[in-house]
């Protein structure tokens, strides 16, 4: 699937996003924004992409570092993500407004994220979009962010030391309170990055020793979540 550039966004001149297009059909789809971790447009979150796109999603991962790169745009992003403004929010909407402009799209638009993109998914679940799945996000600071949000189906690992304990069923108490459709998961057994393949070598054992890797068996259970949430809600 090709990288291309969506003009006109806030860290860039353009804005450089992998572009997942659905392999059966001639559309139009509904459209996902994929919101990527702490390390980047990595090919992992390009075949998360990949992988909403074969289950009939128009999918655009935008690389929220494109500015320069993680060590140049990790704070300003995580600033963005703490305030609820800046570059890195301007350009999850720039990605959303570009599929809602494309011929391909159907007007319906989720957001999906994992770690720092999940925490992105939460905080703009309320700027427009038609569904929202933060993977083991962080709650916005200020859950009046939260108002008016769209329907939320949330994942997160019961073991996950990056995030507060009992974050799942904090983040279920507030969209219940609001009225949102909701379906929030924690799941036994299992920390943070459990849907994320970060690759082999020194890194993945390290990841292992912190409590960060991939379980096929919960990944599954999430995802078949994730798609059955998306079919009703976005194509509904």
């Amino acid at each position: 699937m090709p990288i291309i550039a969506l003009a006109g966004g806030a860290s860039a001149a353009d804005l450089r996003a992998h572009l997942a297009t659905p392999p059966v059909g001639n559309g139009p789809w509904p459209g996902v924004v994929v919101l990527h971790e702490a390390l980047g447009l990595t090919a992992d979150i390009r075949q998360q992409a990949d992988r909403l796109a074969a289950a009939g999603y128009l999918a655009v991962a935008p690389d929220l570092f494109t500015g320069g790169g993680p060590l140049r745009c990790l704070k300003q992003t995580f600033t963005s993500l703490t305030r609820g403004e800046g570059p890195a929010v301007d350009d999850v909407l720039r990605a959303r407004e570009w599929l809602l402009q494309s011929a391909d799209c159907t007007g319906k638009v989720g957001v999906v994220g994992f770690c720092m993109g999940g925490g992105f998914a939460l905080l703009l679940a309320a700027r427009g979009f038609d569904a929202s799945a933060p993977n083991y996000g962080p709650l916005p600071r200020d859950l009046g962010a939260l108002d008016g949000a769209c329907p939320v189906v949330a994942s997160y690992g019961a073991r996950d030391h990056m995030m507060p304990k009992g974050i799942g069923a904090a983040l279920e108490t507030a969209l219940q309170a609001r009225g949102v459709p909701h379906d929030v998961k924690t799941y036994p057994g299992v920390g943070h990055s459990f849907l994320n393949r970060h690759g082999a070598g020194p890194f993945a054992v390290l990841e292992r020793v912190v409590g960060l890797h991939f379980d096929e068996d919960v990944a599954q259970d999430a995802w078949d979540r994730i798609l059955r949430f998306f079919d009703e809600h976005l194509r509904g």
